[in-house]
């Protein structure tokens, strides 16, 4: 074991002084200007750091990844839909499940591995490695310290699913796709390093090794494997600082993650979920052994020590190009981008609004040019593009509208589409909790857990009153009251009529699937509501195989219906409301997901009087996402009659 040295640095809460730790290395090397901006004094370079302050940093860091993911984007339209608005109070709200995932990591680290494991639960025990290089002191702590008789686990915990390893896959061409990732007692481990394991059967060696590298990848698949990498070279250097690096051949490097595949069966202790295997014998937490991958990742981390060295020496502020390093719309990425590199980048109708542009625009010269490449090179507006770069019809509409101050409708497709509903049209929408940790039986990690819905029930074209044809479900408590919220649904939405109705209609249809496979006695209303879905997108924005059906041409049916300058580029409902409704959000107490999240996490925390107060602002707030559907659809019918006298079927009107 190793002498508790490091416990002394616990003990040392010197809280005006830091040293380089894992999340500052991360975050002063992204850039040549991050170190200047955060103003790093050279003097505080060898100082300690408590074990609090080291958490709270890592804590923050893993809070807004899980925020990272919540987040749809529809195949059809590829519209991206935020499920969330991606603020710090929701991060406050989720800590205690963090804490829940990270003591559940170490408890099935202990079956996993055997042993001793050392790990958040107590905290005193939490292991601790530092050198100094240069005059710098760096410093991590280890999330879960295991010792078995085949040597030292380091495992880092990351509140993440293993769903996006898993979906890893290759294989020969025309042939079953398989995983990267082999399992075995809860271990994931590459194929391509487990003894006498024929990878070829399944996949092309050069397939199998390009997936492999999109793991060095720091800012999108690879960004946890990078941080276990720097864990890896803090330790590594305290052995060769102490020339006790022969010990360094016993360590293996591990991340802990949820468990995409775990389903919870529901058994509570004291009004607590207990994680027990599930019926197929999975655990909430796996394994994934990344000890030669963050081996290979060594000579990166010290590459990158020396820059984040030479940044820290010359706090060098002046601008420097953008990048992936900035985590441009990622919650995780620089906190200066918005308030300092990227504010240059209009809010609205930026060359970053082309619709569904993702591989940008090809110049004359043939070369392609695409994202913060563009505001590099000083294409800031949507209007700076050149005209010859715009090829796509979507990006021709966009420029037409925003250049001429011009609005652009495709009547005859949103008559047809509002041809298909049925009545009665039920609006629907859901707040959901996504949860790290499964709280129900039959939910698994990052569930969407619904605990409220608004029904707006629109009974002919335009006939539906705002308080009396409104039912809304809240959950009362932090129980289970899923069956309560289905039976008040199948009460007022006749599964054998109508319409489904929903602004992003995906996610209410997932929703929906969901709770018919976790209660089976209503499994078949559910799922006739299920196929009855229609989205208001596809009245707005488009969906092209409804619109071939329907006998409309490849390029009509894949053009949107409708489009205005005030769009800048996206259909969410923060953008398409302000454009079809006067309905304001901001003088709500509940004004978005977010805040419906909180309220709802926070029940257990507010007193009775902060209690009724939130839980009728919650009520409010839902009614009226559903409330807007109701106008939005009604504007959209006003605008096709409107522009019927013309007896044109695409206009462009001011």
């Amino acid at each position: 074991m190793i002498i508790r040295k490091k416990q002394i640095v616990f003990l040392l809460k010197l809280l005006d002084k830091m040293a380089i730790t894992k999340t500052n290395f991360i975050n002063y090397t992204r850039c040549p200007r991050y170190a200047a901006l955060e103003e790093v004094k050279k003097d505080r370079l060898e100082a300690d750091i408590s074990y609090h302050d080291y958490k709270n940093e890592e804590l923050t860091l893993n809070l807004k990844e899980i925020v990272d993911s919540m987040v749809e984007i529809d195949e059809e339209t590829g519209v991206e839909t935020d499920l969330v608005e991606k603020i710090d109070r929701q991060l406050e709200a989720m800590m205690d499940y963090y804490k829940i995932v990270e003591i559940e990591a170490g408890r099935i680290s202990k079956k996993t591995f055997g042993g001793k494991s050392f790990y958040a639960e107590a905290t005193k025990d939490q292991e601790c490695f530092d050198f100094s290089l240069n005059g710098i002191r760096y410093i991590c702590y280890v999330d879960i310290y295991n010792e078995n008789e085949k040597g030292i686990n380091i495992i880092e915990v990351k509140a993440t699913t293993s769903k996006k390893y898993m979906d890893m896959k290759s294989g020969h061409k025309k042939g079953e796709k398989f995983s990267i990732w082999q399992r075995i007692n809860n271990i994931n481990y590459l194929k391509g390093e487990l003894l006498d394991y024929n990878l070829e059967n399944e996949m092309p060696l050069e397939e199998y090794e390009k997936k492999i590298e999109k793991l060095f990848d720091r800012y999108r698949l690879g960004k946890y494997v990078y941080d276990l990498a720097i864990q890896r070279y803090f330790i590594e250097h305290e052995y060769m600082s102490t020339k006790t690096e022969a010990k360094l051949k016993n360590f293996h490097y591990y991340l802990a993650v949820l468990n995409a595949d775990y389903v919870f069966d529901g058994t509570y202790e004291n009004d607590s979920p207990v994680y027990n295997p599930d019926k197929n014998g999975n655990e909430l937490i796996t394994f994934f052994d990344m000890t030669k991958i963050t081996e290979k990742y060594q000579v990166y981390v010290d590459a990158d020590r020396e820059k984040l060295e030479r940044y820290l020496r010359t706090l060098e502020v002046s601008a420097c190009p953008l990048g992936d390093f900035c985590g441009y719309k990622k919650q995780s990425g620089c906190k200066f981008f918005n308030p300092i590199c990227g504010k240059k980048i209009p809010l609205k109708n930026s060359s970053l609004n082309y619709m569904n542009n993702a591989c940008g625009f090809i110049r004359e010269d043939g070369s392609r040019i695409k994202g913060l490449e563009l505001i590099n090179e000083g294409y800031l507006r949507m209007m700076d593009i050149p005209d010859y770069w715009i090829t796509k019809r979507k990006h021709q509409i966009q420029r037409e509208c925003l250049e001429f101050d011009t609005v652009y409708v495709d009547k005859e497709k949103i008559a047809a589409g509002l041809n298909l509903l049925k009545y009665p049209i039920y609006h629907l929408d859901f707040e959901t909790m996504p949860c790290p940790v499964p709280r129900f039986r039959g939910e698994w990690p990052y569930i969407q857990s619904p605990f409220e819905f608004s029904l707006h029930i629109e009974r002919e074209p335009g006939v539906c009153d705002k308080d009396k044809d409104n039912i809304v479900f809240l959950a009362k408590t932090h129980q289970d009251e899923r069956e309560e919220m289905i039976k008040l649904m199948l009460k007022y939405m006749n599964p054998d009529e109508g319409t489904l109705f929903a602004q992003n209609v995906p996610f209410e249809k997932g929703r929906i699937k969901e709770l018919a496979g976790m209660f089976p006695k209503y499994h078949d209303e559910l799922m006739k509501l299920y196929e009855r879905g229609f989205d208001l997108l596809w009245l707005v924005n488009t969906n092209s195989k409804l619109y071939m059906d329907l006998g409309y041409d490849e390029g009509r049916a894949k053009t949107f219906n409708f489009y205005d300058k005030r769009l800048s580029g996206s259909f969410s409902i923060k953008k398409t409301l302000p454009v079809f409704s006067d309905l304001r959000y901001d003088n709500l107490v509940v004004k978005n997901g977010t805040d419906a999240i909180v309220e709802y996490a926070n029940y257990e925390k507010m007193s009775k009087e902060e209690y009724a107060l939130k839980y009728q602002a919650l009520i409010t707030y839902c009614k009226q996402d559903t409330w807007a559907m109701v106008e939005i659809l009604n504007a959209l019918r006003n605008l096709v009659k409107d522009l019927s006298k013309n007896g044109e079927n695409v206009v462009m009107f001011t």
